[in-house]
C-alpha cells in the first residue's frame, strides 16, 4: 500500500481512539473483511456462503470468511442479501434506540442513498414506512434502483434530485439520513487509489459540501424528527467539526447512542458543543472506518401542506386481472404509468403522489406489469418483490440452471408447467420464465444479466 499521507496522520493525534503506530499497521495489512446484511422478508438461505460471525450491532449482519463470488451466487441476484460494509451496519443499531418504543409509521429521507445499504437497510429495519431513496448523480440512479428492486420493498421510491430541492418538503420527514460524500479516508484499505487522491484541500471542500447538503436538506426534517449524519473519513473537519456546525446552525439537540464496550466503536466528543459521536477504527473492530452522529430536531418548523389529487387508477377489469397475482391486494392502490400498471401500498398512497409534485422520481412502488388482453405479462420487479402472492407456479432450478438463467440462456427443464412461472433457487425468486409447448422463454432482463463465466 502507498505511504498515507502525513497530514492526515498529523491531524488525527489528538482525536479520541487515534494510535498512530495501530493506524499504520492496519492500512499494511491485506487482511480484507467481507460482510453481508441478509434480507429479513426473503427466505434465506447462506448454506453455500462462508459465514464465521454476526456482526454484534446488526442482528442480518454477517461477516464472511472470505470473499466469494457474489456475481455467481444466484441468491445474491435475487435480492436474499447486500453486500455492505460492517461499519455502516451501526445504522441498524441506532434505527432499534431510536424507535424502541415507537413502532408508528415513519416518513424517511436518504439523501445520498446510492448505491442502496443505507436505503435497504433502512427499508428492513422500518418495514411499515414510507422512504425516499435519493440521489444526485443521474449516472448512479440506475444501480439505485436496481438494488432498490431486488430488494423487494414497496414502501420505497427512488427520487433524482439535488439537496436543495427537498426545500420544496418543509418539515415532511420523520428521520433524514445523509451519509455524505467525503474525501474517503475510511476506505483506504479497500481502494488503495484513494490515497492518492486524498488531499487536506479535498478535505476542506467536502465539509463545505456536507454543511451545503445539510443546510438544504435540514428543513424538511420536522419537529421531534431524527437527523442521522455519516462518512467514510477519518478528518475532524468532515466529522466533529461539522456536528458542531449543525448545532450552531440548527440548534438541535445532539443523541446518545448505546454501544457495548466489546464493539470496539470508540465514542468521541467534539470540541464545542460536546457532541457525541461513533469512530470506527479497522484495528479496533472488524470494519473500516467509519464515522455516524445523531441530532433530534425539537424546535417548531415550517410545515407541508399537502394539495393530495387522487392519482388515475385502473380500470376494473384491469384490477380483477392483477388481483390474482398479488398478496393482500385490498392493501394496495394500482395506478398506470403509460402501459405499466404499479403497486403502492395504499397507507403511503397520498404521500407518493404529493413527492411526485415535488421530486424527479424515478421507480416507485412496484412494478407489477402490463396488461395485454386478458392476461398480465407480469413484469421482473414483481417476481422479486414482496408483494407477489404465494400460489404462483414455480419451477425449482439447481445451481447449474439457475446460473444459465441469469445469463438469459435458454433452458431445458422437465416441467409439467405451462404459462407464466417463477424461475425459483432454493425457495428466492430470480425471475420470470414463460413455459410454452416446446420451449421455455427466458425474461431475465437484458441489462441485469450475467456476462461473467
Amino acid at each position: 500500500m502507498s505511504n498515507l499521507p502525513a497530514a492526515l496522520i498529523h491531524s488525527l493525534k489528538d482525536v479520541r481512539g487515534f494510535d498512530e503506530r495501530l493506524f499504520i499497521e492496519v492500512h499494511h495489512d491485506d487482511t480484507q473483511i467481507t460482510s453481508i446484511r441478509l434480507n429479513p422478508a426473503k427466505p434465506v438461505s447462506v448454506s453455500e456462503l462462508p459465514v464465521e460471525s454476526v456482526i454484534p450491532w446488526c442482528a442480518n449482519g454477517r461477516y464472511l470468511s472470505e470473499r466469494p463470488s457474489f456475481t455467481l451466487d444466484p441468491t445474491f441476484h435475487g435480492g436474499a442479501y447486500y453486500v455492505q460494509e460492517a461499519s455502516s451496519m451501526f445504522l441498524d443499531q441506532i434505527i432499534k434506540q431510536l424507535y424502541k418504543h415507537d413502532d408508528e409509521p415513519k416518513r424517511v429521507l436518504d439523501v445520498c442513498a446510492a448505491p442502496g445499504g443505507k436505503s435497504t437497510l433502512l427499508a428492513a429495519a422500518l418495514p411499515d414506512s414510507f422512504i425516499v431513496s435519493n440521489e444526485v448523480i443521474k449516472t448512479r440512479v440506475t444501480v439505485l434502483a436496481e438494488n432498490i428492486s431486488k430488494w423487494g420493498s414497496s414502501n420505497v421510491v427512488v427520487t433524482n434530485n439535488d439537496p436543495k430541492d427537498f426545500k420544496r418538503l418543509p418539515g415532511y420527514f420523520d428521520l433524514i439520513m445523509i451519509d455524505a460524500p467525503c474525501s474517503g479516508s475510511g476506505l483506504f484499505r479497500k481502494d488503495a487509489d484513494a490515497i492518492s487522491e486524498w488531499s487536506g484541500a479535498n478535505v476542506q471542500l467536502c465539509s463545505m459540501r456536507q454543511q451545503r447538503i445539510l443546510t438544504d436538506t435540514i428543513g424538511s426534517l420536522r419537529q421531534n424528527g431524527y437527523l442521522i449524519y455519516s462518512t467514510c473519513s477519518y478528518s475532524k473537519e468532515e466529522n466533529e467539526e461539522v456536528c458542531d456546525w449543525i448545532i450552531d446552525q440548527f440548534q438541535v439537540i445532539p443523541v446518545d447512542i448505546k454501544i457495548d464496550p466489546s464493539w470496539g466503536i470508540v465514542e468521541t466528543k467534539s470540541l464545542k458543543h460536546q457532541v457525541p459521536g461513533y469512530r470506527f477504527y479497522p484495528y479496533k473492530l472488524k470494519g473500516e472506518g467509519f464515522f455516524i452522529a445523531c441530532f433530534h430536531q425539537r424546535n417548531p418548523v415550517d410545515q407541508y401542506y399537502p394539495h393530495y389529487k387522487p392519482a388515475s387508477s385502473i380500470l376494473k377489469q384491469e384490477k380483477t386481472i392483477i388481483e390474482r397475482w398479488i398478496d393482500l391486494p385490498d392493501q394496495y392502490v394500482f395506478n398506470k404509468q403509460q402501459e405499466l400498471i404499479v403497486a403502492f401500498p395504499a397507507k403511503w398512497h397520498e404521500e407518493i403522489s404529493e413527492v411526485s409534485k415535488s421530486l424527479a422520481i424515478r421507480k416507485s412502488g412496484v412494478a407489477v406489469g402490463s396488461i395485454k388482453g386478458a392476461d398480465l405479462v407480469p413484469h421482473h420487479e414483481l417476481a422479486l418483490s414482496n408483494i407477489l402472492t404465494s400460489n404462483i407456479p414455480f419451477a425449482e432450478l439447481n445451481k447449474e440452471q439457475s446460473l444459465q438463467y441469469l445469463r438469459r440462456q435458454d433452458l431445458l427443464l422437465d416441467t409439467k408447467l405451462k404459462g407464466w412461472a417463477l424461475a425459483q433457487y432454493q425457495g428466492i425468486n430470480l425471475g420470470w420464465m414463460k413455459v410454452l409447448p416446446n420451449r421455455v422463454n427466458n425474461y431475465y432482463p437484458v441489462n441485469w444479466r450475467i456476462l461473467k463465466s
